[in-house]
């Protein structure tokens, strides 16, 4: 028997941690890895709800959010670089695009 209760306790603390990492911290490279956390909490979610009910939507969704966050990360990934080339510095707070 499947104790769904368990998944889900540990993907809302996985979550959480994504969360509170987005809010607190200033580094852009740690703010992704937290969204990451954050979308493999919700990957969790998905598959014990699919193993419950016994059918394989959860496994798709699954399927799709990990295509999205390979895409985020690699965009991300650019943007940083990019960023870093150009302001030498990734701190969330030093940037500001409007100023000249």
């Amino acid at each position: 028997m499947l104790a769904i209760d368990n998944y889900l306790i540990l993907s809302a603390i996985m979550f959480a941690i994504g969360t509170v990492g987005v809010l607190t911290k200033r580094n852009a490279i740690v703010i992704f890895m937290c969204i990451e956390l954050m979308l493999n909490a919700v990957n969790l979610t998905f598959i014990a709800f699919s193993r419950y009910l016994g059918n394989l939507d959860g496994q798709v969704f699954v399927f799709f959010v990990m295509t999205v966050a390979a895409a985020e990360a690699a965009v991300g990934l650019a943007l940083m670089i990019a960023l870093y080339k150009n302001r030498e510095s990734i701190d969330v707070e030093d940037v500001n695009l409007m100023k000249l």
